[in-house]
């Protein structure tokens, strides 16, 4: 793998798992935003997930490690690059008596074009998905430039011990070009992507209640179960860490944290107010029953029958060892119950009256676009 090509495989790779792990959050952002959600949008995340990744990759890495000290003896670089406009001496001198294809494929000459190329995109996306200007864009590559500049030169501020890469100026200077470019070309390169204040106008209008935003409402609901009961056991383990007790196995404390507070959340929470979900409030899908809000019965079933007791079958499996617990607990088939359970509903969206699925049908409740009442 090329020393030109390893950092663009690390940012796609980071950066896709970045933009994965801020799907959730990103997707309740443009729903609540919006009024909807906006795919040109998301791909447009991702872009700036896999180019962040990339950019830290190609300016920072690899970071020197083991013994730094020695490290920098061998390889420490002394000082900064301070004289503007050095490449140009560095080009001729590199390149002299060369034909016109070797000159353009020299390594100095194709290092000049990298950081010109490398800041094209923060301009791009700085113009076009941010909606800034090309002045802002062009000065907050320069502010970026001379932030990794500054890292490279203080040994990431003192923690390496040297510089672990040349400071140079005219980087500085190629980074801010490739910003400006970047905004000057935004509206042809990314004239397809839609301005966040547009889509922001249409915010109050209702719209149907269709098959995928049922869907979108039951997936956000169990990420958002899963995501809270991983961040709880993780808490509740790093909590032991640090207090220096020793990790074993899952405790009722862990199972505290990690099952039955995000139970309580996501399925015991919503009951008290409108009777809707979360995963159903993020995208604006409220229950009601002959219009009105549904009585505190209706609610509680709509809320536990099935995405409660779905939760209960994934709660259950996760008691620690516990000699009181009858025996049932450990042998019985719960995750495939909930399995079973889960696929029933999501098909129940098609097959019953106005994408009720179970829980609206049991409840007696229709879901409504919230913006509608």
């Amino acid at each position: 793998m090329g020393a030109w090509t390893w950092p663009a495989y690390i940012g796609v790779l980071f950066g896709t798992l970045l933009f994965a792990g801020l799907l959730i959050p990103l997707t309740i952002w443009q729903s609540r935003r919006y009024g909807r959600l906006s795919v040109r949008r998301f791909l447009g995340a991702a872009a700036v997930a896999v180019y962040g990744v990339s950019l830290a990759a190609y300016t920072l890495l690899p970071i020197p490690s083991g013994d730094l000290a020695r490290w920098c003896a061998e390889y420490g670089v002394d000082g900064a690059q301070t004289h503007l406009l050095q490449f140009v001496d560095d080009i001729r001198r590199d390149t002299a008596g060369l034909g016109l294809r070797a000159t353009v494929l020299h390594t100095t000459v194709l290092q000049v074009v990298l950081n010109v190329a490398l800041f094209v995109p923060w301009g791009v996306l700085w113009r076009r998905f941010l909606g800034r200007g090309i002045l802002t864009a062009t000065l907050s590559g320069l502010l970026v430039s001379l932030a990794i500049e500054t890292t490279q030169y203080t040994g990431i501020f003192g923690l390496v011990g040297c510089s672990y890469r040349v400071g140079d100026v005219d980087d500085l200077l190629t980074n801010t070009v490739g910003a400006f470019l970047g905004a000057v070309l935004a509206p042809l390169l990314l004239h397809w992507m839609p301005q966040s204040r547009d889509l922001a106008r249409e915010r109050g209008l209702p719209r149907p209640v269709r098959a995928r935003r049922r869907w979108g409402s039951m997936l956000l609901d169990a990420l958002l179960f899963s995501g809270l009961a991983a961040l709880g056991s993780l808490a509740w383990r790093l909590g032991l860490a640090v207090t220096g007790r020793e990790l074993g196995d899952p405790t009722w404390g862990e199972w505290l944290a990690g099952s039955a507070v995000p139970f309580l959340l996501v399925f015991v929470l919503p009951v008290l107010g409108s009777g809707a979900s979360l995963g159903q409030r993020a995208l604006w899908l409220v229950p009601v029953r002959d219009g009105a809000r549904p009585s505190f019965g209706r609610r509680a079933v709509r809320s536990f029958l099935p995405g409660g007791l779905w939760g209960v079958l994934l709660v259950l499996p996760a008691l620690p060892d516990d000699p009181h617990l009858p025996g049932w607990v450990a042998t019985a088939p719960f995750e495939l119950v909930a399995a079973l359970l889960a696929i029933v509903s999501v098909l129940g969206v098609l097959t019953t009256k106005d994408h009720r699925s179970l829980s609206g049908s049991i409840a007696g409740v229709t879901y409504v676009d919230a913006r509608s009442r």
